[in-house]
């Protein structure tokens, strides 16, 4: 199975748990990020506090970052995960 397929995260329970652990921690990365540039929007209305809001926007805009990289971390690792199991199979031959 190549990166990205949905049969990668349902082989077995160690894949699963991996799924679930990256989810919490992309969520964790979108939660994060919203509220950075919720308050970051709320602080531009007051203007002595504009470097404070682009600090919050730089944040906001770091995990934005972080979410495509957990997911493709994710996947790399399920892929991973199930190549090793197909070598070990090869190896019972």
């Amino acid at each position: 199975m190549g990166l990205f397929d949905h049969r990668n995260r349902e082989r077995n329970t160690d894949t699963r748990r991996v799924y679930a652990i990256y989810e919490i921690a992309h969520t964790l990365a979108d939660f994060i990020a919203a509220i950075s540039f919720l308050l970051g929007s709320v602080l531009f209305l007051w203007p002595e506090k504009e470097t404070e809001a682009i600090w919050l926007f730089i944040l906001g805009s770091v995990f934005f970052c972080v979410k495509p990289t957990l997911r493709m971390c994710r996947e790399l690792q399920l892929w991973r995960m199930g190549y090793l199991e197909r070598l070990a199979e090869r190896a019972k031959e």
